[in-house]
């Protein structure tokens, strides 16, 4: 069974209540969420909020909702807290700013977990130009040879150009990794670089990286959605 969460936290520190922020007259969660239910290979789609001004808003669209803890400090405690106690061995963490989510990678990252080594997995694009190298809000991601993440940036010296890949934030684990990880206490990197997947490397878990050649833009401030607005 694998199931996807979206995490819908309506508070966003960058860009207050960006989930429900319209896209052409519908939130942008539900986008997230009508591109999810595209993937074949997801049994079901469950988007996790925090707040009764979503659950509002979310009403007339009839999605699978669940109310979780306002007070989690991440998307993946969040996650955890829905898929629990449910019969699942595969979750997915899809991000809730993401309107452009392409259901064919969905599937691609559930793929991935054919193979039984594999306990996380998560996405990067080969398009990356020069402001993403530049843009702290832009995660960059370095791959070792055997499809594996070795290194998460934010910011990059100009001799690492052309190295990383644009990290798209959707992740992948397995039941028990998942739940194990949120147990985990946070890393100093982790802490410093504001990047939490730094704490599944920190402590040993390996993240394989599905690519895509997807133009993967997320929504992170006003602007970029003002931006995406204009490119549609």
């Amino acid at each position: 069974v694998v199931i996807g969460v979206i995490p819908a936290r309506l508070h966003s520190i960058r860009f207050p209540n960006k989930i429900l922020a319209p896209i052409n007259d519908k939130p942008m969660v539900m986008h997230v969420y009508d591109r999810a239910k595209e993937a074949d290979k997801l049994d079901d789609v469950i988007i996790a909020i925090d707040s009764k001004e979503t659950e509002e808003a979310l009403k007339s669209y009839k999605p699978n909702i669940q109310m979780t803890d306002p007070d989690h400090l991440s998307g993946t405690d969040r996650v955890a807290e829905v898929i629990n106690e449910m019969d699942a061995d595969v979750i997915l963490n899809i991000q809730g700013d993401e309107p452009m989510l392409d259901p064919a990678i969905v599937n691609q990252l559930i793929d991935t977990f054919e193979d039984e080594y594999v306990e996380m997995a998560t996405v990067a694009s080969t398009v990356i130009d020069n402001f993403d190298y530049v843009n702290p809000n832009s995660v960059k991601v370095m791959i070792d040879e055997n499809g594996f993440a070795s290194a998460f940036r934010r910011e990059t010296k100009d001799f690492e150009i052309g190295g990383y890949y644009h990290h798209v934030g959707m992740y992948g684990y397995r039941k028990e990794t998942l739940l194990h990880f949120t147990k985990l206490d946070q890393t100093e990197n982790e802490a410093k670089f504001n990047l939490e997947q730094l704490r599944a490397l920190d402590n040993g878990i390996p993240i394989k990286v599905v690519l895509t050649d997807y133009p993967y833009r997320g929504i992170d401030t006003e602007e970029d959605l003002i931006q995406f607005e204009s490119n549609q």
